[in-house]
């Protein structure tokens, strides 16, 4: 199994903001923050973590928030250069939690703060706590920060707006009612930065599981005269509901069409598997048409939970142009390794074929408990 995220967080974290600190505020009880920051942090999982530093954070900064955030401030390190930031700047999460817990009563300075913070880490996190305590003032911020020269500042337009940002609470408001995201989405969607158009389409793919329709509306208007980095993008936020079948998604992207295929000689080895090793599958798409297709090629597998339910889970194959009555074949290795994303357990695991959204059953493989 990989390291746990969490053990790249320890106890080495405290003693860094505390010499971060110190240096801008002699005053700033150093050995008593880091005393009170690592105590018991052993124990917590990654987030816990960042919230135990935070609110030792402010037991040892002044009380007066303005005046902590000015001393914060003073503290952070250069801004990251213009590109995705490493682990090194997880060393801000307690920073971005005490900006969210302990700012909500003055806005002003939590927003400057934040705008310091995501240039050098993300705010991600704690915008979300004053777009829910204070929508109009805070998305008012987010259209100026969507024109800011620094790429993370923009970024965060757009993933902080995210009403489905993993490991974050979700923003219901926006679950229910996402045009105020998409009227900063469409500031955004021709950024020149690859950084920050991912995380459109990863804010459009959002959008898209509680609102499919909108979102094929959207990426339908985007499409009209779109670059190959719009066209990209749009690709890139249909991606689950390409996954799900959506006939409207399929038809943006050419694949709209009743595939008129049979799936042949499909073999799975192995036919028993162990934790930890791989299944393969291949197989062949066979076109009974005498007319040319275009043909999206998808693989779906059903994961056994705990509790002996499935799960789907899609994987991306290929595109096709199938010429009349032609074969082309396909194959596909999966890991069945233990990763922190995904636990497998034994049982019985379908396989699917997905042509254009449409499932064509290709059997099925056991995972059997490890000797």
């Amino acid at each position: 199994m990989p390291e746990p995220l969490k053990n790249y967080f320890g106890p080495e974290i405290p003693v860094r903001i505390a010499a971060m600190i110190s240096a801008v505020d002699p005053s700033f009880p150093a050995d008593a923050f880091v005393a009170d920051a690592t105590a018991g942090l052993e124990s917590l999982a990654l987030l816990p973590r960042g919230w135990h530093i935070a609110d030792a954070l402010h037991r040892h900064l002044p009380a007066d928030f303005e005046r902590a955030t000015e001393i914060l401030k003073a503290s952070l390190v250069p801004r990251l250069p213009p590109s995705e930031g490493g682990l090194g700047s997880f060393v801000f999460l307690p920073h971005v939690f005490y900006v969210a817990r302990y700012g909500v009563d003055h806005l002003e300075a939590a927003l400057d703060l934040q705008y310091e913070l995501t240039r050098r880490f993300t705010a991600e996190f704690s915008i979300r706590t004053f777009i829910e305590r204070y929508p109009e003032q805070t998305l008012t911020r987010l259209r100026l920060w969507a024109r800011d020269p620094d790429v993370h500042v923009r970024r965060l337009v757009s993933e902080g707006t995210r009403p489905r940002l993993p490991w974050a609470p979700r923003l219901r408001a926006f679950q229910q009612d996402p045009r105020p995201v998409l009227e900063l989405l469409e500031l955004l969607k021709d950024d020149p930065e690859v950084y920050v158009r991912r995380s459109v389409a990863n804010n459009l793919n959002d959008i898209g599981k509680d609102h499919p329709d909108l979102l094929v509306e959207t990426c339908r208007r985007w499409l009209i005269d779109a670059s190959e980095e719009r066209a990209w993008l749009i690709r890139h936020a249909l991606r689950s509901a390409i996954k799900r079948g959506n006939i409207g998604a399929l038809g943006l992207l050419g694949y709209g069409e009743t595939p008129a295929v049979c799936i042949d000689n499909v073999v799975i080895t192995p036919e028993r598997a162990a934790i930890g090793g791989t299944v393969t599958v291949s197989f062949e798409v066979r076109s009974t048409s005498q007319h040319r297709q275009s043909l999206l090629v998808d693989f779906r597998l059903f994961y056994v939970k705990a509790d002996g339910s499935t799960s789907p889970k899609v994987f991306k194959l290929k595109t096709a142009e199938l010429a009349p009555y032609a074969t082309v074949p396909f194959r596909k290795t999966i890991s069945l390794r233990q990763m922190r994303t995904r636990t497998h357990y034994p049982g019985e695991h379908r396989v699917e074929v997905l042509v254009n959204g449409i499932a064509f059953p290709a059997g099925m493989f056991a995972i059997e408990e490890r000797s």
